[in-house]
């Protein structure tokens, strides 16, 4: 009979890292967590457009409240070098709950949610 100690165990299991319930797996990068590979590669992309001098920055997971209790977090949100802001949400899959807030966050805020599937 093999024992394995906690460490055996926990290489075995790749510490604790679970499926996300899309098939999604977390991605870090410059120690930033993704919630997918195709969020971690739009991040990438808006580094680059940042050194290029394309727009004049951008922000991680910015929240928005929508009302007393529920609050919407887009995946990133641009600036551009015209000053216009850009709401950037990458999906891979569009929950009822995503379709709801999106609607308030449009209503409420005017802005349209950029979706890069």
């Amino acid at each position: 009979m093999e024992h394995w100690s906690i460490e055996d165990y926990k290489n075995f299991t790749n510490g604790n890292i679970r499926k996300s319930k899309y098939r999604a797996n977390k991605v870090s990068i410059d120690g930033h967590t993704f919630d997918s590979q195709k969020e971690a590669d739009y991040y990438c992309e808006l580094k680059l457009r940042l050194q290029s001098n394309e727009i004049n920055g951008f922000c991680l997971q910015p929240t928005f409240i929508l009302a007393p209790g529920l609050k919407y977090k887009a995946d990133f949100i641009i600036f551009n070098k015209d000053n216009s802001t850009e709401v950037i949400d990458v999906k891979g899959f569009k929950t009822k709950e995503y379709i709801a807030k999106k609607k308030v966050f449009e209503d409420k805020f005017n802005l349209k949610i950029t979706e890069i599937e």
